[in-house]
């Protein structure tokens, strides 16, 4: 299992390095890594250094944030269906951030994080209220993932019909996207994904007891109130820092935890491992195409990883084994 978490990693630093040769100006690799060791000024080493890199980076901390999301809320509730989609994170997020965006430009972007953090804790809490409770059925939790996403979807549309010219700009953002993302970026998003992350990981056994059942969690001594509203918190950390750098990205944090768990990982650890390197390969991947499919003209990601991740989650629901495994493996 190690061999493989680190194959995924050197696959997706392949794909970051592999990116730094696509843009606007198709640079050769070899220059592309020249330009990446040099500390000359020249063209090729701000694109490579300004723009490129940064980007590749946001994108990969991107998709392990959203990945390490799903993995949480899939455990958290014992549920396939739950993920920062389908549960009305993401949508709790992205609604407030297009509100202050509308209704408070005077609003610093640096308060975004903590505004989509608020939001989307709220509507998680909302959906697993309206979903009956911490054991809902993939059913109702999906019923109130998509009531809660539907209210704050039309929210949304009323704040981009008043926002005027701004309106080009938020659907670009609402399609999920890195567009002339750079460092400022990627250290605005950073602190969110690496707290979710190191907390998940240092709480691997809390989520590796969460997955049994109430009564052996507790009997264990686990004290079930106080640890589902931290992981909770820990699965909205990475969501709260990814969507006002990339917009709501699809499919990742659904698919990558399921995908993880064929491979058959012994423990919760090697899962979540497993999970934020093939999410964040994912939306590195995603990121490759949308800037070379169209060029010159980039197309957002959210659109790449529905077209790359439906087919596989269509394919996941299909195996007996797969889309209905234990999530808590």
């Amino acid at each position: 299992m190690p061999f493989l978490v680190a194959g995924l990693l050197i696959v997706a630093a392949a794909a970051i390095l592999g990116g730094l040769t696509i843009g606007t100006r198709t640079l050769p690799l070899d220059t592309a890594l020249g330009a990446l060791v040099s500390s000359e000024g020249r063209v090729e080493t701000v694109l490579v250094w300004t723009l490129r890199l940064p980007r590749s980076l946001a994108a990969f901390m991107s998709g392990a944030g959203l990945a390490l999301a799903g993995y949480l809320l899939q455990t958290v509730t014992r549920n396939p269906l739950a993920g920062p989609g389908l549960t009305g994170v993401t949508a709790g997020a992205v609604t407030p951030i297009v509100a202050c965006f509308v209704f408070l430009p005077s609003l610093s972007s640096v308060w975004y994080p903590i505004v989509g953090f608020v939001g989307g804790l709220v509507a998680a809490a909302v959906t697993f209220s309206v979903a009956a409770g911490r054991m809902a059925s993939p059913l109702h939790l999906a019923l109130g993932g998509i009531s809660v996403s539907l209210f704050l979807n039309a929210v949304t549309t009323y704040c981009l019909l008043v926002s005027g010219p701004q309106v080009p700009s938020l659907l670009f953002w609402l399609s999920g996207g890195l567009q002339g993302r750079s460092w400022p970026e990627v250290a605005a998003m950073a602190p969110w994904v690496a707290i979710g992350l190191c907390g998940a990981f240092a709480a691997r056994r809390v989520v590796g007891l969460l997955a049994l059942s109430d009564h052996a969690a507790a009997g264990m001594g686990l004290h079930l109130a106080r640890w589902r509203p931290v992981l909770l918190a820990l699965a909205v950390l990475p969501v709260a820092g990814v969507v006002p750098v990339a917009g709501p990205i699809a499919f990742v944090g659904l698919a990558s935890p399921h995908i993880a768990r064929l491979l058959r990982p012994p423990g919760p650890g090697w899962t979540m491992a497993l999970a934020v390197a093939i999410g964040g390969l994912t939306v590195v991947v995603a990121d490759l195409l949308a800037r070379s499919l169209a060029a010159p003209r980039e197309l957002p990601i959210g659109i790449m990883t529905a077209l790359l991740g439906g087919p596989v989650f269509l394919y996941l629901v299909q195996r007996p084994d797969g889309f209905a495994a234990k999530v808590g493996r």
